[in-house]
């Protein structure tokens, strides 16, 4: 069998098998000589090792890729030429030894710092002088530069052997036969590249799935793990604006004034007898212009128009940036996400943060979603940050039926998600769980005929009516229905499930949907900040008195709120706050995160006031949200605009602050 292979394609695979060993024997020296695994469980550290060795398979095939597609390129001339022998030598030398340039280089940072070698390293080369004196003062440098020409001698001795072990073959194979093994070998080094049988690759956040940080540390690989980071490098805070602006967040919060600490205990002198359950639903692009319930003259929401004035709303509330992902971010971190390249959760350096979440004690914690959470590296925000979560993502379920490029849709995930819930509840086990719909978003795939629900025809909604509403087609409107019926049937099936009277739901809009300008909120529209104007109520009839609140609230005050409704001590280290603090004369704000005329934004909000200001061009404007005229008024209202600029930065540069200072503690 080996014989009809070309010994080309046998080279290639050699090499690819030699970098893989390499890989895992710097695996295997860090887990001996650094790792620290005592505490880890046996499954930890077995899940740590699977997946380390995932990571090094695909460092092993980004790094013999390029040599590989020269050798299929010219095949059998590739053992016919110097020119090519001399190439691959010089090539595979100068990989091991960066390879191992990196390898020893994360040890030393890894010794320094317990993290793996992220871009977060390069501040080093700041001050070279004093770097470079460190380095010779604490390793062996020149027996380092010994080593490595060892090494480079050795991989040569080894690259020769190899060239001349595969150089002898006098076989000629025809184009059809050369071609399959072009296409294979592309296909199997893709594949060790992509990693994964899921609809996403395996990504850097897959190894925090720990709890014990020195599991998610092992986990990685340190070369392609600072290539992750790199492109965060200078998101970083500057020290001096934040100290500028702590004074002024302090006095928002009521943090200290003398030392700089987001830290605030909450403890209530009474609890509730019985621990309610919490259910919190994030929906996907639902923001308040498309729903009936606020004014739009089709009956969209009829089930979520029902609920509300059962329920605690907030009718302005805000999530930070226009995203899925990040709003997920926030509503878990606290955090608002200002991330300018990606989303926070993308990024390597700034995921492991305090978070309410995690300070449920006595609850089961779960999250649910139709897809994979290796989606936007959301796995990492999660479950590396909270204690026992459990996640049900795409092969989680007993029964699951893809409808799109984000799994199951809403009907089999609350369905699903009930099943979870329900033996919970007959176990008398409490549980905190967040479910993430998807489906009202595009493709906008809803099915035919679900139960009572049928979409609408495309003919069913005059063009006038579809322009006054600012839905964009029937399609929009039919997927904004079709999870109005899911959240309607899930709620009937928790109360046959049981759990329904002992549990507080949370619904609140991930952000809104893009929607043409129509006679609502139309100041919004042209601010564009009506995609953050998004739908916030919460519902328990046993623990929440129907009430509209139209204090200013944001999405990172999501969990300060649920802690407060169920009484349970935490401890605050985010930005968020209470909304249903009894200070109702106290003046409150939604800080969001936008895109100005090709510009990141950032925005404040206070009752109808809207202040801004650009990042780079630092244009500023404030404008009355009640006002149909879009008139900047900073010059009418100096002072007003003065405070909000102040309170603004305050936020942003907080918000940076806690990235990178707000690390959940070791255990």
């Amino acid at each position: 069998m080996l014989k009809k292979i070309p010994n080309y394609i046998k080279y290639i695979f050699c090499n690819f098998a030699l970098l893989i060993l390499f890989n895992i024997i710097f695996r295997i020296l860090f887990y001996y000589l650094f790792a620290e695994l005592e505490t880890a469980t046996s499954s930890e550290r077995q899940t740590a090792f699977w997946l380390g060795l995932r990571f090094d398979i695909k460092l092993a095939s980004i790094a013999i890729f390029p040599l590989a597609l020269l050798i299929l390129i010219v095949n059998r001339r590739f053992f016919a030429y110097k020119f090519y022998r001399k190439l691959s030598y010089f090539y595979l030398i100068i990989t091991y030894i960066v390879l191992t340039l990196f390898y020893i280089t994360d040890f030393g940072y890894y010794d320094y710092l317990s993290l793996r070698l992220d871009a977060a390293s390069l501040r080093f080369l700041e001050d070279l002088k004093i770097s470079t004196q460190v380095l010779f003062e604490s390793y062996p440098v020149f027996k380092g530069i010994f080593g490595l020409l060892i090494l480079g001698y050795f991989i040569y001795k080894l690259s020769k052997f190899l060239y001349n072990q595969f150089s002898n073959q006098e076989t000629h194979f025809s184009i059809k036969l050369k071609t399959g093994y072009f296409v294979a070998t592309i296909l199997i080094l893709s594949f060790s590249i992509y990693n994964s049988f899921t609809h996403y690759p395996l990504r850097w956040s897959e190894a925090f799935f720990s709890k014990n940080n020195k599991v998610n540390q092992f986990a990685l690989n340190p070369v392609l793990y600072f290539f992750d980071s790199f492109k965060f490098r200078s998101e970083s805070v500057d020290m001096e604006e934040f100290k500028k602006y702590y004074p002024v967040i302090a006095e928002e919060l009521n943090l200290p004034k003398d030392t700089i600490s987001f830290e605030r205990k909450v403890v209530f002198p009474d609890s509730l007898k019985t621990k309610p359950n919490v259910v919190i639903v994030m929906l996907e692009s639902v923001g308040v212009k498309p729903l009936s319930y606020y004014g739009n003259p089709i009956n969209s929401s009829p089930v979520i128009d029902s609920l509300i004035p059962l329920s605690t709303s907030f009718s302005n509330f805000y999530v930070h940036k226009s995203g899925t992902a990040a709003s997920v971010f926030a509503s878990v971190t606290g955090l608002p996400d200002i991330d300018d390249i990606n989303t926070a959760s993308r990024n390597p350096m700034i995921i492991n943060q305090r978070i309410l979440f995690d300070q449920f004690e006595g609850y089961e914690k779960l999250y649910f979603l139709g897809g994979s959470a290796n989606w936007a590296n959301i796995r990492g925000v999660f479950q590396a940050n909270i204690n026992g979560l459990k996640i049900f993502e795409e092969g989680s379920y007993e029964n699951e039926n893809r409808a799109d490029v984000w799994g199951i849709d809403d009907y089999e995930l609350f369905k699903e998600s009930d099943k979870v819930l329900k033996k919970l509840h007959e176990k008398e086990e409490p549980f905190v769980a967040y479910i993430q719909t998807a489906t009202n978003h595009i493709p906008f795939t809803v099915p035919d005929q679900k139960e009572s629900f049928a979409p609408l025809s495309e003919d069913a909604i005059s063009n006038d009516l579809l322009k006054k509403s600012g839905f964009k087609s029937v399609a929009q409107l039919n997927a904004l229905r079709y999870l109005d019926f899911n959240i309607g049937k899930f709620l009937e099936r928790a109360k046959e499930s049981g759990y329904y009277d002992n549990t507080i739901f949370v619904f609140f809009g991930d952000h809104n949907t893009m929607m043409n300008r129509n006679h609502q909120y139309t100041t919004e529209h042209d601010l564009n900040i009506n995609l953050q104007h998004a739908l916030f109520f919460i519902h328990g009839p046993k623990y929440v008195k129907p009430k509209v609140v139209q204090k200013n609230a944001k999405l990172i005050d999501l969990f300060p709120t649920i802690m407060h409704l169920i009484k349970e001590d935490y401890t605050n280290y985010t930005l968020g706050s209470n909304i249903l603090d009894t200070l109702d004369n106290k003046l409150t704000s939604s800080f969001v995160y936008l895109n100005m005329k090709g510009e990141p934004t950032v925005g404040l909000l206070q009752d109808s006031m809207y202040y801004s200001r650009t990042n780079i061009s630092k244009t500023k404007g404030l404008y009355n949200l009640k006002d149909n005229n879009l008139v900047d008024i900073k010059e009418k209202y100096p002072n007003k605009a003065a405070a909000m600029d102040s309170l603004l930065n305050a936020y942003y540069h907080s918000t940076k602050y806690l990235y990178f200072n707000n690390k959940k503690l070791e255990e």
